[in-house]
């Protein structure tokens, strides 16, 4: 008898290691990924991408192992390489909102294997504040852009409406007081 939903483990499978994702993460990651999460699914009403959040496995090398990671966010356009809990193709964007279990690997491992898979642009948020967005070219990652929300108003360095767009969904758009909206 397989355990409950509720007490499922979080785990990921990287070159054959078993990382535990447990405990979870805190309230500041769920409403950072949320926030994300919402404006993304919105945009991609109406299309065949979908989004997911922290539910489906990316196995990235469904050929050769069976290694998989679960990315905090990630859009899936071609439905063919779905099974079950578990996606196969390459996805279109993945964010990875850090948390103390999990910072390391989201900057070092799981950015290599995103990059080695082709996924063409790879945020890396930080609930404290910062976005960091890498875009692929030439098979290599780039930093793209680097910011820190400023929220407040009377600062000369406010930028909470600044406003970000997915590059390869130029119609999902949010701005960084949106992304981390509710943190207060």
């Amino acid at each position: 008898m397989g355990l409950a939903e509720s007490e499922r483990r979080k785990d990921e499978k990287i070159n054959g290691i078993i990382y535990d994702m447990l405990p979870s993460p805190g309230y500041r990651h769920c409403i950072v990924n949320g926030n994300i999460y919402r404006i993304i699914g919105n945009g991609l009403k109406n299309s065949m991408c979908f989004a997911s959040m922290e539910n489906l496995d990316f196995k990235y090398h469904p050929e050769e192992n069976d290694d998989y990671v679960c990315p905090d966010i990630m859009i899936v356009c071609d439905r063919k390489h779905l099974k079950g809990s578990a996606y196969g193709g390459t996805p279109r964007f993945i964010a990875e909102t850090l948390s103390n279990a999990t910072a390391k690997r989201d900057r070092t491992e799981k950015k290599d294997i995103y990059e080695k898979a082709g996924v063409e642009e790879y945020w890396i948020v930080s609930p404290q504040g910062s976005v960091e967005i890498y875009y692929l070219e030439s098979g290599k990652y780039i930093l793209e852009q680097n910011y820190m929300l400023q929220n407040d108003k009377e600062d000369e360095d406010y930028n909470g409406e600044t406003e970000i767009c997915l590059k390869a969904f130029p119609q999902i758009k949010m701005t960084l007081g949106e992304i981390f909206e509710g943190l207060d």
